[in-house]
């Protein structure tokens, strides 16, 4: 059996799998309960379903086609029961496109059909889990999020499946790099425990180091972007947007036996007897990913370059800028490659498309979607309209026919900050106005706001009014200065909070919303549990020792680093059958923490011979160089209080800092 595992508390790639993790409870700690919708948002929402097309129900007969059974109780507990308050009835408080999609995602519940020899689960997870048939068994085709949903997910499976039920599970397939498809994974490989693991290029790798060295703060804004600390309700969470939330339990993950695509952009394997094409997307939805066709069945797996939205070129939570570009062309590349055998669509969200005509409308649809991102954002910066400016203006630059197709709505991302990202990726924040180059800090300025606005009572006065009027998304802007001035002004932060609220229930981004509802509670009752932790042995064991290294460089203090000096340490690790795994030359020099992999131990203050695990619980604070040297475990020669030296000079992260001003 393999020994990896990651349980993932500290995974930034996908940051909201720490809340399934860690975080057994969604409540909030005190009785909070959101205000209703203004009439001014009522009236909005109530104007946008005038625009809707709720006539078209194409999408709830394909998430409803070829069901085989419905969930028991058991499973369905699993994420559906949670979410009995969606209804048929429009609440005001939530933008009636987003509901739409809350209630369209209502509709996974079982195991469902895609063509002959596959199948899915879907409605127990954020994710779907494809089921393929082989000669001797089964492929698993991403594993969901969590352990215990993809135990219980198979368990229902296998009771209900038409075909191969004594069958076992001989191989499974990881997608790409997000922990809702290979969280699962230990669950599937305690049930098979001779399962052959396959994952798309350079995967553990870039499940270990995608933005770890970001991952506190990108674990604290995950927790507004995800809502963490709502409830599920009308005036709270409603929808994930990809698929209803987030099973419970423990991300796991068991390393590929075989990474795909090492060796170019194409490679055929064939599975338990069944031919599998696959094409390598990195850099798209996911640093590490990959499409799947199936010639003998005509079906194609699209990962999570598809799925009924449109999905994040920026992640609001903070990550590196997608590329919207490739995005588009890798979708026309598989038109160009598959579409005219193809004759069925699935994907690790949503339900399948079926029809060679419908995958290839579907597909094309997409492709052009994310091309008109990147495309006419580049248009209207090179027209001059800057960053603030772009999120409203590409709105005026989408098709009716494209604004007006379900598929390619921003539920996940929006155009809005899409389009942000695509003029970031290439310009970068500044819009080369003066006043914008060297603003003073955010404290300051808004001192200078407020004073220069004839002091906080006059602006809350003026605010309001326009609060009265609807003016929301100013209200928004001017209050937040003076709650930033004057953080104890009980009067502004009760009127930004009503803002934040009603822009919520306005937003069709199911990010957007969470954002704003979880602003308006923090600025009301304060940070309340359930942002994630973001310290985890099993993580920092999977990186290599240079990545590590790298993640306690950013730890480092430099000002009181640069008072020790020079201080240089060379880290020799070696496997537990004595080994020298890595060498790591790493030293402290103006305030730096610099290290580079080295052949062989190099002049230094000091070497510390020891295992990565071992390490790893020292940095943890688990044990301690002096425990671990008196037990046999380290060896360290030269100066002893080099390593010392170093880690004192490092900085414990607040998890739980300021993002809406506190009282």
């Amino acid at each position: 059996m393999k020994k990896s595992r990651i349980a993932i508390s500290m995974l930034t790639t996908l940051p909201f799998t720490v809340f399934a993790a860690q975080h057994q409870h969604d409540h909030i700690s005190v009785d909070y309960s959101g205000k209703p919708a203004t009439p001014v948002t009522a009236a909005h929402n109530a104007e946008v379903a005038k625009g809707l097309n709720f006539n078209d129900k194409t999408a709830f007969d394909r998430f409803s086609r070829n069901q085989i059974a419905e969930f028991d109780q058991v499973t369905a507990d699993i994420l559906r029961a949670e979410f009995s308050f969606i209804s048929e009835q429009l609440p005001d408080s939530v933008n009636p496109s987003l509901y739409r999609q809350a209630q369209l995602n209502m509709v996974p519940n079982g195991l469902y059909k895609v063509t002959d020899g596959i199948y899915q689960i879907r409605g127990t997870d954020l994710s779907n889990m494809t089921l393929i048939r082989g000669e001797t068994g089964w492929i698993v085709y991403d594993v969901l999020l969590t352990k215990e949903a993809a135990e219980q997910s198979l368990k229902f499976a296998f009771e209900h499946l038409p075909e191969g039920n004594n069958l076992p599970i001989v191989a499974m397939i990881y997608s790409h790099s997000h922990a809702d498809h290979f969280g699962g994974a230990r669950g599937v490989q305690n049930l098979y425990p001779d399962v052959k693991v396959y994952g798309s290029n350079n995967i553990t790798a870039e499940i270990v180091d995608e933005n770890v060295l970001a991952g506190n703060a990108m674990s604290r804004r995950a927790s507004y972007q995800y809502g963490v600390t709502l409830g599920k309700n009308n005036h709270g969470i409603i929808d994930a947007a990809l698929a209803k939330g987030l099973s419970k339990g423990e991300i796991t993950y068991v390393k590929p036996d075989y990474e795909i695509n090492q060796q170019g952009p194409w490679e055929t394997l064939v599975i338990d007897g069944l031919e599998m094409v696959f094409m390598d997307v990195s850099g798209t939805e996911a640093a590490s990913e990959m499409v799947t066709y199936i010639p003998s069945k005509k079906a194609l797996s699209s990962a999570e370059l598809t799925y009924d939205g449109m999905h994040n070129i920026y992640t609001l939570r903070g990550a590196k800028v997608r590329d919207a570009l490739k995005w588009s062309k890798n979708i026309n590349q598989m038109i160009s490659s598959f579409g005219q055998d193809v004759e069925v669509l699935f994907a690790s969200h949503s339900a399948p498309v079926w029809g060679n005509e419908q995958v290839n409308t579907y597909l094309k649809m997409q492709r052009d979607n994310y091309g008109l991102v990147h495309n006419q954002s580049l248009r209207l910066a090179n027209q001059g309209v800057v960053l603030q400016d772009i999120g409203d203006a590409i709105m005026n630059t989408i098709p009716q026919e494209v604004k007006q197709t379900w598929y390619t709505t921003g539920y996940h991302g929006t155009y809005s900050h899409n389009a942000k990202a695509v003029y970031n990726m290439y310009l970068g924040y500044f819009d080369m106005n003066p006043a914008n180059l060297n603003p003073l800090p955010t404290k300051k300025e808004s001192l200078k706001f407020v004073e220069y606005m004839g002091g906080a009572n006059k602006v809350v006065e003026k605010a309001q009014a326009d609060f009265n009027q609807g003016d929301y998304r100013f209200v928004a802007t001017v209050l937040n200065k003076v709650v930033m001035a004057e953080p104890s002004h009980q009067q502004a932060r009760d009127l930004l909070a009503d803002a934040y609220e009603q822009l919520g229930y306005q937003a069709e981004g199911a990010g957007w919303r969470n954002i704003y509802l979880t602003g308006a509670q923090e600025l009301r009752v304060g940070i309340q549990p359930g942002a994630p932790k973001s310290a985890s042995a099993d993580v920092l064991g999977e990186m290599d020792v240079a990545t590590l290294f790298d993640f306690l460089a950013v730890k480092v203090d430099s000002i009181a680093a640069a008072k020790l000096g020079n201080v240089s340490l060379n880290v020799v690790t070696k496997t537990k059958q004595g080994d020298v795994e890595t060498t790591i030359f790493v030293e402290l020099s103006h305030g730096n923490l610099n290290n580079i992999v080295v052949d062989s131990p190099q002049p230094a203050d000091a070497t510390l011979t020891i295992a990565k695990t071992d390490m790893v619980k020292m940095l943890l604070g688990k044990t301690s160089l002096k425990q671990l040297l008196q037990q046999g475990k380290a060896n360290m020669t030269g100066d002893k209080q080099a390593f010392g030296k170093i880690a004192s000079t490092l900085v414990q992260f607040n998890d739980q800092f300021e993002i809406v001003p506190l009282n």
